[in-house]
């Protein structure tokens, strides 16, 4: 998934590909995967359901009114969840880059064994890189650097260590599953 709007359309194939769903619960559910720090306003959301119903991967039912307006429901068609299957099976490196990687991972479940080891993988390979050159930061300090930066190093290091922990122990797990 190249950019953001991919994966959101991933994000919300993958919501519908459960059940149908107004605009507002799909909001909540989106932020839910891509955090809190991820503004994600309906500006941006309607938008991109609209372009998904012109493409006929979804389409938008009026039901009830309430309060003045009328509540879409939005449900997946065949093509969208063919376009679902298609953007699972495709794993490149955007899939375990920051970006990309809890996206891919809320929707592990329909994703084949073999994906999700090689997003796992390749997830843990980055963060190995970055663990490390965290570590060489961390041990050639340059004068007069301050305090709280070095800190904050440290527990990004921390952070990243852990993370590498429990990738080891999925792709661990994900080997038991076949």
């Amino acid at each position: 998934m190249r950019s953001r709007a991919d994966s959101l359309e991933f994000a919300l194939l993958g919501l519908l590909s459960d059940s149908p769903l107004h605009g507002y619960e799909l909001r909540k559910r989106l932020m839910t995967i891509f955090g809190p720090f991820r503004a994600l306003s309906f500006s941006v959301l309607y938008p991109q359901l609209k372009r998904m119903v012109i493409a006929q991967s979804i389409e938008a039912k009026e039901v009830g009114v309430t309060s003045r307006r009328t509540r879409i429901v939005y449900t997946i068609t065949e093509k969208g969840l063919k376009r679902f299957a298609e953007l699972n099976g495709a794993v490149t490196s955007d899939a375990w880059e920051d970006e990309g990687f809890g996206v891919r991972f809320a929707f592990f479940s329909p994703t084949t064994m073999n994906n999700r080891v090689r997003i796992l993988e390749g997830r843990l390979r980055r963060l190995q890189d970055k663990a490390e050159a965290l570590r060489t930061d961390l041990q050639v300090q340059p004068l007069g650097i301050d305090k709280y930066l070095e800190e904050w190093r440290r527990f990004s290091l921390e952070s990243l260590e852990r993370e590498i922990s429990w990738l080891e122990a999925m792709i661990k797990s994900e080997g038991k599953v076949k």
